[in-house]
């Protein structure tokens, strides 16, 4: 067995690291389900295999996957191989140890607490407040929409939905799907989800929020918050915060603040600027395995109230884990804080990483990633047959590819019509061929375009011209 663990670890850093992070290798190996079925034998038998043969499926599973790492994967809100933080997961995995109480993870939950404390900083919150790691950004915002309620109808917790009105919650008609998911999973329904319309360019307009305020309480309705979104999903958009605080403090509502992904802005003293008034939320969500490229799972939910509220609103002081005559400092057993029991220690794979980095280095990362966005879309207005959606604010260019036979077309219906079938097909080729992934999406009443998300230190101005270069040679015959 520990033969077998060398032997792993040593394709694990040859296929899984060098391999996958090398310009030159495939970002994908692509194959249909059907097909990778028969290739993995997935079946499960009653007796073990040889160590060849599980070493071999260690060799498929890593050929087969798609490498997330490599600088050409341009394709989601995480990208990059960040080797301290790597070796902060294996760390992790190899101790298997579970965050909720300081008896079973000294270590890891004094480095969340001081994660929490420094990305607080960040947030502006002088005075501190309260947090917790959880799994992903979709669980984060569930959190505060839960929190929020909590904090309006705290006889909910008890009484379940019938001690509450008909509470209703306002979020751009941009923002992240978890919050009508968490609408629908809290009982809230996701009728009670105003969504407030957008500008062009994708931010809240605050007069329509206003608006649709008055709308809910005229219905007889109970407003109770506000999800306000720091970099949308697809066009990487900034809600006006410090307007949007400014109605919530009229209304007296509770302001979320989705960061997950333009949360890196705040380490940068260049871009900070977006997230203008972020310190007048109540919550705010954010993930580092996106642009500060920790590994999966990295997510934060940070509270600014610090008398207890997140620990009230989810406890059920379980006698087993929380006793409260221990031998130490109980406030470090943060487990009640969580809807979950068992939970990883995710924030050390941010602590390490930073540890090794500095703020300095991840300053320079979130710079760069979005001098490389720019550069990118001054290139895309440059050449013919790319058309940019709209000047990028953060690190997503979207924009769209128009092949030679339909570039003598006007705008209008037949063009938009056409043009919505070229993205699907260019993204089915690159797959197939592996030179790099990117996405594509229609949004509104827009046909599709593509949405290409720069992160990775590793991309240079060669690969943003690749990029261009790789789908025009994908598209031309379209």
């Amino acid at each position: 067995k520990i033969r077998l663990q060398f032997q792993s670890m040593a394709i694990i850093l040859e296929d899984a690291v060098k391999k996958a992070t090398d310009v030159k290798e495939k970002v994908c190996e692509w194959r249909p389900p059907e097909e990778l079925k028969e290739l993995l034998d997935l079946e499960l038998r009653d007796e073990g295999e040889s160590e060849s043969q599980i070493l071999q499926r260690c060799r498929d599973a890593i050929r087969y996957s798609v490498k997330t790492t490599h600088p050409r994967f341009f394709n989601q809100l995480f990208a990059g191989l960040e080797p301290y933080s790597l070796v902060a997961s294996c760390i992790v995995e190899a101790l298997k140890p579970s965050a909720y109480t300081y008896e079973v993870g000294p270590v890891f939950t004094l480095v969340e607490d001081a994660v929490l404390r420094k990305m607080m900083e960040l947030v502006g919150w002088e005075e501190g407040g309260d947090g917790i790691f959880n799994a992903g950004g979709s669980m984060s915002n569930m959190y505060a929409v839960n929190l929020a309620r909590y904090h309006h109808c705290p006889d909910i917790k008890q009484l379940g939905l019938s001690a509450a009105p008909r509470l209703v919650l306002f979020t751009s008609q941009e923002c992240h799907y978890s919050i009508s998911k968490a609408a629908a999973f809290l009982g809230i329904g996701t009728k009670n989800v105003y969504k407030v319309p957008s500008d062009e360019s994708g931010k809240m307009i605050p007069s329509a929020l206003e608006e649709l305020i008055k709308k809910a309480k005229s219905e007889g309705a109970v407003p109770f918050m506000v999800n306000a979104t720091a970099g949308t999903t697809v066009l990487g958009a900034f809600d006006p915060l410090e307007e949007i605080a400014d109605i919530c403090g009229e209304h007296n509502l509770w302001l979320h603040v989705d960061a997950c992904w333009g949360g890196a802005a705040l380490i940068s003293k260049k871009h900070k600027h977006l997230l203008k008034g972020i310190h007048r939320a109540n919550s705010v969500a954010w993930n580092p395995h996106k642009m500060m490229m920790a590994c999966l799972q990295c997510s934060a939910f940070l509270v600014r109230d610090k008398t207890g509220l997140l620990q009230r609103c989810y406890s059920a002081s379980a006698s087993y884990l929380f006793q409260q005559d221990k031998f130490y400092d109980i406030s470090f057993d943060t487990g009640d804080k969580s809807i979950q029991c068992g939970r990883k220690p995710d924030a050390f794979k941010f602590w390490l990483l930073w540890k090794a980095v500095g703020a300095r280095q991840l300053e320079q990362r979130v710079d760069r990633a979005l001098a490389m966005a720019r550069y990118l879309a001054d290139e895309i207005k440059k050449r013919e047959g790319f058309r940019l959606l709209m000047e990028p604010e953060y690190a997503n260019v979207c924009f769209w590819y128009i092949p030679p036979s339909l570039r003598q077309l006007e705008d209008g219906p037949e063009l938009w019509s056409k043009l919505h079938t070229v993205a699907p097909v260019i993204k089915e080729r690159m797959m197939k061929v592996g030179s790099m992934m990117v996405g594509y999406q229609p949004h509104s009443d827009r046909a599709n375009f593509f949405r290409m998300i720069v992160i990775s230190p590793q991309a240079g101005k060669a690969d943003m011209d690749f990029v261009l270069d790789e789908i025009h040679n994908l598209g031309k015959d379209l």
